[in-house]
């Protein structure tokens, strides 16, 4: 790890939320990560990228606990974390509607859906250019409607910690401006940000930290740094 941002060295203030303390993972004799080791504190945003196969899907499910290090330790110190996958799991035959996969993101959920709930599921599809589709079924949407209510289910219940894998993949080159801007909001708002990308060069933030992880950490610093260290490399990774 060459360098760090100055978010990430002078915010000591703000609580801890993410602790990786030499963390290797191994799914038998094949390494996936190896000596991890990073902190991040409320309010950060991270981007990671790296080679397929280099160990991000792996680092994401480390943070979610579905799976456990080999080695070192991992503090998440919330529960309260939201989670849109780059695959969606949404089976063609399956009879649900939008507001139902959206409802199934809320922390307390009732037999029938208060008021309160609903105008909060409604302010999140006005937001998000779904509202007609409320009482539609999931199979009915496109790809990149169908990951816009999956954003909208990862968000719903306020997480302190957000993971978005890929989340523009499915999204319309139109409306991707619009999802950049409302997650540096919710960034601005004092969420945890963590996004997963292969495409560098669409970041424009360089003040947010990237992380380049190939089996061990390559890079942890500033989105900034990165650019100027590796002018004329790739833009995707």
């Amino acid at each position: 790890m060459s360098t760090y941002s100055n978010k990430t060295t002078n915010i000591s203030n703000l609580p801890l939320m993410i602790d990786f303390n030499h963390v290797s993972v191994k799914y038998g004799n094949l390494s996936a990560l190896n000596n991890i080791d990073f902190k991040l504190y409320k309010q950060d945003f991270l981007y990671i990228i790296g080679p397929n196969g280099g160990g991000k899907s792996t680092l994401v499910k480390s943070i979610l606990n579905l799976v456990k290090p080999s080695a070192g330790t991992i503090d998440i110190t919330t529960k309260k974390i939201g989670y849109l996958p780059q695959t969606l799991n949404s089976k063609s035959n399956f009879p649900i509607t939008v507001s139902e996969v959206i409802y199934s993101g809320f922390n307390n959920q009732r037999l029938f859906v208060s008021k309160k709930d609903h105008e909060l599921i409604d302010k999140w599809l006005i937001e998000m250019d779904l509202l007609d589709y409320k009482n539609e079924m999931m199979a009915t949407l496109s790809g990149g409607q169908q990951q816009r209510v999956f954003f909208i289910r990862s968000i719903i219940s306020n997480p302190e910690i957000l993971i978005l894998d890929e989340p523009t993949s499915a999204l319309d080159p139109d409306f991707r401006t619009k999802f950049y801007k409302l997650i540096h909001k919710l960034n601005d708002e004092g969420m945890t940000i963590i996004f997963v990308t292969h495409d560098v060069n669409n970041l424009d933030c360089d003040n947010h930290i990237l992380m380049y992880v190939d089996q061990e950490v390559k890079y942890f610093g500033s989105l900034k740094d990165f650019k100027s260290h590796n002018k004329g490399g790739h833009d995707h990774v």
